[in-house]
């Protein structure tokens, strides 16, 4: 019997956190979800749960280290390990420079940023012990390129992206694969904020839960450790 693979999805509150983990259950791994509004989550579980995984959330405030910390802790009560973590979470600042406050800017890379630093360094661990594992940074964009009223939001995907690249070159050689997968806008609340733009053309958040799925599967030589997903038409 296959032993099932144990998830952690960081942001599974969110559009694309809700469209992957709905993909994941398809795929039959054992989750434990995080995000900030426990509502959804729990509406979330019980449109998910069936009786051969295991679903637990915890609803958690990422901007709040003491919050995280404590998440871990019951992570590792439910879980023995953790084999792929993914992380969704993010917060989409569009304000000019001058208006951005020093507050909203630490708030982008403590979300955006350090909490998929803090939940990458803890879980990594049970990762190279076990010589295999995957961690996916949902990343934007916003990665490769600046756009007026977005300073804080694009600093902190450049850095995402460059944790990432990193990372990936230091756990290579344990069989650990990171990701970054860097959807362009996407039909989620957050992108609804994006008004120079038409919704209707942005990518749906299923699309790139079904390219997460698609990717962590590979194990031999193949790897895309660096994806941007475009949109076909942009109006």
């Amino acid at each position: 019997m296959k032993i099932k693979k144990n998830c952690v999805v960081v942001g599974a509150s969110g559009g694309i956190g809700n469209a992957i983990t709905k993909k994941l259950v398809e795929e039959n791994y054992n989750l434990f979800l995080i995000g900030k509004n426990k509502k959804k989550l729990l509406k979330l579980k019980k449109e998910i749960e069936k009786d051969d995984i295991n679903v637990e959330i915890e609803s958690v405030d990422l901007t709040n280290e003491k919050q995280i910390e404590q998440s871990i802790k019951k992570i590792r009560k439910t879980f023995k390990k953790i084999d792929i973590l993914i992380n969704t979470s993010g917060v989409f600042l569009i304000k000019s420079i001058d208006k951005t406050t020093i507050k909203e800017f630490e708030e982008s890379f403590k979300i955006n940023v350090r909490a998929p630093f803090i939940f990458s360094k803890e879980f990594s661990k049970d990762m190279k012990k076990s010589k295999w594992g995957r961690i996916v940074n949902i990343g934007s964009s916003s990665a490769y390129n600046g756009f007026k009223n977005s300073t804080a939001y694009c600093s902190s995907k450049h850095a995402l992206l460059g944790f990432s690249r990193a990372l990936f070159s230091e756990l290579k050689e344990n069989n650990v694969r990171v990701y970054s997968i860097s959807p362009g806008s996407t039909q989620t609340k957050m992108g609804k904020l994006s008004k120079d733009q038409k919704f209707e053309t942005f990518l749906k958040p299923k699309e790139i839960a079904d390219y997460v799925a698609f990717v962590i599967k590979f194990d031999n030589q193949l790897i895309s450790e660096e994806v941007r997903l475009n949109r076909m038409n942009i109006e």
